[in-house]
């Protein structure tokens, strides 16, 4: 079983959950929900492993908090 990272925002303009997965080329979706977006993914994932396992163009490393004055 793989396991893949997945970035979620949310888009001030549609409302709509949107996730990626960082350097995994075509994997990225939106949905209303957090559980529907869920389910996006893990489809959008599995359909592109049919071709085979993805050279990966990055890697989630995490993430950092700037504070500015």
């Amino acid at each position: 079983m793989k396991r893949y990272t997945a970035v979620i925002e949310k888009c001030s303009d549609t409302g709509l959950y949107v996730g990626f997965v960082p350097g995994f080329p075509g994997a990225h979706s939106q949905a209303k929900t957090l559980d529907e977006l869920q389910n996006n993914l893990h489809e959008v994932i599995e359909m592109l492993l049919e071709d085979g396992e993805p050279e990966m163009e990055a890697e989630f490393v995490g993430t950092q908090t700037v504070m500015v004055s």
